[in-house]
């Protein structure tokens, strides 16, 4: 079933290539960049499925029993613009296709040596045979990889200047999840790319892994007060659990609350909030207003300008 399925949306992004894209590639004269196009085309498409499953997943609990309720929801429509822009896979297909073309040179040279670089899949033979269980893997190491990233986007001060706009927000819902800053994104994208090339994760599952993970981050941003009890909140990250990372007391290199997926990496290193059944308020406390309800492209300046006060020291 999981092969038919697969089988089917492979013909169908065939399909949306050979009947849209590649006519106007040729046209234009683009005809170079054919594969890296039609590589961004299943990510699109993914994007797109994801935004809608998320809407289709958290719209309705959100209504149904919210944490909070907003007259003006005018910093929400902001974040739907950072959705779309971010969904279509743009950062990190362009980070995975520069690093397989950078890995695909190293590891030519390296051939010459008689060295063959190990891939996950390589040092656990079995996980050839079982497709679904290498998928797992790959997602609980990727989410591993995630974990840190997102610690150290809380500390150093330079890296919070650009995350701070992801938390500067104070109507959170599940649209804020792909509220980031444009730099922010791209160190995102390498991070991802990069680690999902060192342990060897197939082209073709790089998208429905970045499915998976985007869909959890969107319910754990929702603006739901849901709680999965006290074993579910251990096993995944859930609306009450991040948006104590979301906190105002949180903010800053003291958060809690680090996961993105699996919440065991709090509980490992100590970072783990599960005690505290509250939904506090969320928001950059020493942010200017603009970072919380300013536009897309103030919030972008903004950022740089924090940016540019951490690295001089002004900030």
């Amino acid at each position: 079933m999981i092969d038919g399925i697969f089988s089917a949306y492979g013909d169908f992004i065939g399909w949306l290539y050979t009947a849209g894209l590649q006519p106007m590639l040729y046209a234009l004269g683009m005809m170079d960049y054919a594969d890296d196009l039609y590589r961004w085309l299943d990510f699109a498409v993914f994007g797109l499925i994801g935004i809608i499953v998320s809407w289709v997943v958290c719209r309705p609990l959100e209504a149904a029993n919210p944490v909070e309720r907003w007259e003006n929801r005018d910093p929400v429509h902001t974040d739907i613009i950072y959705t779309v822009l971010s969904r279509v896979g743009v950062f990190p297909l362009l980070a995975f296709v520069l690093l397989n073309g950078a890995q695909s040179w190293l590891e030519g040279t390296i051939a010459n040596t008689g060295f063959v670089a190990p891939t996950l899949e390589s040092l656990v033979p079995p996980l050839r045979d079982h497709p679904l269980l290498a998928l797992a893997c790959y997602v609980v190491i990727l989410d591993f990889g995630e974990y840190w990233r997102h610690r150290f986007q809380h500390r150093f001060g330079w890296w919070w200047a650009l995350h701070s706009v992801h938390h500067a927000q104070t109507q959170m819902t599940f649209w804020t999840d792909d509220r980031n800053h444009i730099l922010d994104d791209v160190l995102a994208a390498l991070w991802f790319g990069a680690l999902a090339l060192l342990i060897g994760v197939p082209l073709g599952q790089f998208p429905v892994i970045l499915l998976i993970l985007r869909l959890a981050e969107s319910m754990s941003h929702a603006n739901i007060r849901m709680s999965y009890g006290s074993v579910g909140e251990r096993l995944v990250v859930s609306p009450r659990f991040h948006r104590l990372h979301h906190g105002l007391l949180s903010a800053g290199q003291t958060g809690k609350n680090y996961g993105v997926l699996l919440p065991v990496w709090d509980w490992m290193f100590g970072t783990a909030d599960f005690d505290r059944r509250v939904y506090p308020p969320t928001g950059v406390p020493d942010g200017p207003e603009g970072l919380a309800t300013g536009s897309w492209f103030r919030q972008q300046v903004l950022g740089v300008r924090r940016l540019a006060q951490a690295l001089t020291g002004r900030g």
